[in-house]
């Protein structure tokens, strides 16, 4: 397991309020913390929000891998601890979310409320990640992106947001080769099945109804399943469910933290 690293971030929201409860934004493989943007404005309101870049992405350090999930989040906590927030709640997507389940079951003191968007507690078919590490170790993530983003949005959501798609592209081609080689190592052997009745913080999954990278079934059910108490939202949107349906996605996740 490699030594955490100190994570890229930005704050947004009542920054010096120290009573402002601290809501984390992750986001997924080949993203960068701007793929929260749409979002951001709504929960600020409420929230001081962190968004974070993974190690291996955006303008956070590469260090080697392989880098498996519990790395991802000992960066988190110790981001965090830098920042003096102890306690926080938690919004992740796809990797994110991955993130999001190992720190509310092997750390539940530091996770006050959970949220997880389009993720997966296990990939029963690892195969996929396997080619991605051949074809990103080939090639890099440059020539993968167009693929990548493709099944991001639906494709009538696409055809009307081009420029969105474009600035998705660029994320997952900006993405070092190295980092996001080493994610899909995580990805590949990510198992959290077993561990997801430990978690206890109240949790909200959201799904997209066209997403074809983490679908309902068997990923969402899975989770919503095996977490006690969660509750489970469908969205109409693909895999970046909260992008292709922000506002409906942002209203959930403040309705989710408000309760």
């Amino acid at each position: 397991m490699s030594d955490a690293v100190l994570l890229n971030y930005v704050i947004d929201g009542p920054e010096n309020d120290a009573d402002a409860p601290v809501l984390v934004l992750s986001g997924s493989l080949g993203s960068t913390l701007d793929m929260w943007r749409p979002n951001v404005a709504a929960l600020a309101e409420r929230f001081r929000v962190i968004r974070l870049d993974h190690r291996g992405h955006g303008d956070s350090p590469v260090p080697d891998g392989p880098y498996r999930i519990a790395d991802l989040a000992g960066d988190v906590l110790a981001t965090l601890d830098s920042l003096g927030v102890e306690q926080f709640d938690w919004c992740g997507l796809s990797m994110g979310g991955m993130v999001g389940m190992h720190l509310a079951s092997e750390h539940p003191d530091r996770v006050r409320r959970l949220v997880l968007c389009c993720t997966s507690a296990h990939f029963p078919d690892s195969t996929v990640w396997t080619d991605r590490i051949a074809a990103v170790a080939d090639g890099g993530t440059a020539p993968i992106a167009p693929t990548v983003v493709a099944r991001w949005f639906t494709p009538e959501w696409a055809a009307t947001h081009p420029e969105v798609v474009d600035e998705a592209a660029g994320m997952v081609a900006g993405t070092p080769d190295a980092g996001y080689l080493a994610s899909c190592q995580a990805l590949e052997v990510w198992d959290h099945r077993d561990r997801l009745p430990s978690i206890t913080a109240p949790t909200l999954v959201i799904a997209g109804a066209a997403d074809q990278s983490t679908p309902v079934e068997p990923h969402a059910r899975t989770i919503g399943e095996g977490i006690p108490g969660a509750r489970l939202e469908v969205l109409p949107g693909a895999h970046l469910a909260t992008i292709e349906c922000a506002e409906d996605a942002s209203r959930l996740i403040t309705e989710h933290f408000a309760r």
